[in-house]
């Protein structure tokens, strides 16, 4: 998602394939998984032949590759590049691990994780503060990495039986604002259907 969303705001044109999580053996499209299996299985993008995996990474790739007019997704002063990166590798490292432990716990062990889940968006919600967006008034590189997590909010909700809202209202207001965006509306999936699907694939009951 984050691949389309920033090709999207580019204007790149492009072509996607679905690889499905559950077979082992991936595409024999992708050029680089042939002769190095333990590269990352998805995303990936392929740009004149070759791989580029990762994606945080592929986004700073089609930030360097498509910059038009001196446009940028990520900040131009050198700490706000860093803050954008650290807070990425937050959403990557800290708030997936903390949505499976909630996704996969039951009990008390569930409510722990729920915990942890609301305090993991707040630390978010700090950092957007008032702002349209995590840039400022500018939709970029840290607003990319996040929104399609946003994607589970109703599931989050539905689960834990609580409103993100009632924590985090920034939080909600951005996600509204981003989804008036085309990149993001054409890019995201149903909240049902993404609950759904990680029902699934956790195997919550």
């Amino acid at each position: 998602m984050r691949v389309r969303i920033a090709l999207r705001e580019k204007g790149v044109e492009f072509e996607f394939k679905e690889e499905d999580l559950r077979v082992t053996q991936r595409s024999q499209l992708v050029p680089g998984v042939r002769n190095e299996p333990d590269l990352p299985s998805v995303p990936i993008l392929i740009h004149h032949g070759r791989p580029v995996c990762g994606s945080v990474n592929i986004i700073e790739y089609i930030d360097e590759v498509w910059r038009v007019d001196g446009s940028s997704l990520l900040p131009q002063d050198p700490y706000g590049c860093a803050q954008a990166r650290f807070w990425a590798d937050f959403i990557d490292k800290k708030l997936f691990s903390t949505q499976t432990k909630f996704l996969k716990s039951k009990g008390e062990d569930k409510e722990a994780a729920k915990a942890d889940l609301i305090k993991d968006l707040k630390q978010l919600e700090e950092v957007l503060g008032e702002r349209k967006y995590f840039g400022g008034d500018e939709f970029n590189f840290l607003d990319i990495a996040l929104i399609p997590v946003s994607s589970m909010f109703n599931g989050y909700e539905e689960h834990g039986g609580f409103k993100i809202e009632d924590h985090c209202p920034n939080l909600v207001k951005w996600v509204e604002r981003c989804m008036e965006r085309e990149s993001v509306s054409k890019t995201l999936p149903n909240h049902k259907e993404m609950y759904e699907l990680h029902k699934k694939w956790y195997g919550i009951e």
